[in-house]
C-alpha cells in the first residue's frame, strides 16, 4: 500500500548528523520538505543537496523546513554538510527503515547490478502533518526551486 496525497505522514524519530534525535511531529504548525536521497557526496545527491542550500533562506522565510535523509551515518553527513555548507539536518536511516515507511527504499539497478537502496523522492507534510504533495520524480539540479515556485503559486 503506498503513501497518497491527503494522508497522515509517518511520524518517526532519527538521529541527525550530530546524534540529535529529531521527529517529524515537532514541526507540526510548519511545512516540512522531506527528501531522500541515496547517497552523500555523489553528483545527484550533491547537486540537489546544493540547490536546497542555495535557496535556503526562502524555506526559512515561508516557515518551511528542510530535512533530508539517507542511509548513511553521521560521519559521512558531517562531511557532506561541512565540504558544501548545508545549512539543515541529514538524518540517519541506516537499515531504510523509514524510507520504506515512505515507500522510497528497494530494489535497484546500477550498471547492472541490483541492491537494495533509497529511491530519490520527496514529500511535502503540511502544517497539520498530511502530506501535500508526492514528487516520485526528481531532478536534483531544480528540485529545490520547483518546490518553491510549487509551493508559493499556491498560496
Amino acid at each position: 500500500m503506498s503513501l497518497n496525497v491527503g494522508d497522515l505522514a509517518p511520524d518517526f524519530t532519527l538521529s541527525d548528523q550530530d546524534g540529535n534525535l529529531i521527529s517529524l511531529s515537532q514541526f507540526r504548525r510548519q511545512t516540512v520538505v522531506l527528501y531522500f536521497y541515496p547517497r552523500d557526496h555523489t553528483p545527484g545527491c550533491t547537486k540537489e543537496a546544493c540547490g536546497f542550500r542555495d535557496v535556503y533562506a526562502d524555506y526559512q522565510g515561508n516557515n518551511i523546513i528542510v530535512l533530508g535523509i539517507s542511509t548513511d551515518d553521521p560521519k559521512s553527513h558531517t562531511k557532506f554538510i561541512n565540504k558544501y555548507h548545508l545549512p539543515f539536518p541529514l538524518l540517519c536511516d541506516p537499515d531504510g527503515k523509514v524510507a520504506t515507511l515512505y515507500h522510497s527504499y528497494g530494489l535497484k539497478k546500477f550498471m547492472g547490478r541490483e541492491f537494495m537502496g533509497i529511491y530519490r523522492q520527496t514529500f511535502i507534510i503540511n502544517p497539520d502533518g498530511y502530506i501535500h504533495k508526492i514528487y516520485p520524480k526528481v531532478k536534483p539540479e531544480s528540485h529545490a526551486i520547483t518546490i518553491l515556485q510549487d509551493l508559493s503559486g499556491e498560496g
